[in-house]
C-alpha cells in the first residue's frame, strides 16, 4: 500500500523510483488538508509518501526510492558516484528550507524572503555548473531525487526562473518535464475513499 499526494515533490520522487523498478503497489491518493484516519494510523510522521509492505512501514521518500530500486533497478539509478548523496543532502536540507520560505513566504512573516531566495539561487547556480545533461554521465538516483524540487521552485515564478542564467539547469528540467517518466507518475489519480481499494501503480 502506497499513500501519495500527486503534487508533493517527495511523493513524486518516490513514484519515479517505483515506476522505474516496475514493482506494483496499491496507490492511495489523499488530500493533505483532509488526511484520512486510515492514513494517520499508518504513517508514523503523518506525511506522504508512506509505503506499507508486508515487512515494514517506510515513510521517508528516499527510503522508499531505495526500497523500490533494491527490488529492481533496470536503469541503474543506484549506481552513482558518492557525490550524488551530497547533492541530495543539499537539496533536502538547505535548498528545501529556503524553497519553503520563498514559496510560502506568508507562513514565515519573520523570515527574510530575499535571503532565502539567495540561498536557493546559490544551490541552483552550483547545480547548473555541475550539469552536463545529467548530474553525472547518465540519469541516477540523484537526478530523480532532486528534480521534483527544482520543478517546485521553478513554478513559483516560471517567467522569472526562465530568465535566470542557468542554461544547463533549464535544459535538465525541461527534459524531465517532457519525459515519459514524469508523465507516467503525474496522471490525476482518483482520491482514495475509505473502504475502497486504491489503484494499481504503475
Amino acid at each position: 500500500m502506497f499513500w501519495s499526494f500527486r503534487r508533493c515533490p517527495y511523493a513524486i520522487r518516490a513514484r519515479l523510483a517505483i515506476r522505474c523498478s516496475g514493482v506494483s503497489v496499491e496507490l492511495r491518493e489523499i488530500l493533505l488538508r483532509e488526511k484520512p484516519s486510515a492514513f494517520l494510523a499508518t504513517s508514523p510522521s503523518g506525511t506522504v509518501p508512506c509505503l506499507v509492505t508486508s515487512e515494514q512501514v517506510i515513510d521517508e521518500s528516499l527510503d522508499i526510492m531505495r526500497w523500490a530500486l533494491g527490488q529492481s533497478d533496470p536503469e541503474n539509478w543506484l549506481d552513482m558516484p558518492p557525490e550524488g548523496q551530497d547533492w541530495i543532502a543539499r537539496c533536502d536540507g538547505p535548498f528545501k528550507h529556503a524553497l519553503d520560505r520563498v514559496k510560502y513566504a506568508s507562513r514565515y512573516p519573520d523570515q527574510d524572503r530575499a535571503a532565502h531566495l539567495a540561498t536557493a539561487c546559490a544551490f541552483l547556480t552550483d547545480l547548473d555548473a555541475q550539469l552536463d545533461r545529467w548530474l553525472f554521465t547518465r540519469p541516477t538516483l540523484a537526478d530523480m531525487a532532486v528534480l521534483p524540487f527544482i520543478r517546485q521552485f521553478a513554478f513559483i515564478d516560471k517567467s522569472w526562473f526562465d530568465d535566470q542564467p542557468w542554461p544547463s539547469l533549464h535544459d535538465w528540467l525541461a527534459r524531465f518535464l517532457a519525459s515519459d517518466a514524469f508523465a507516467g507518475v503525474m496522471p490525476k489519480f482518483p482520491r482514495w475513499q475509505a473502504g475502497q481499494p486504491g489503484v494499481s501503480f504503475p
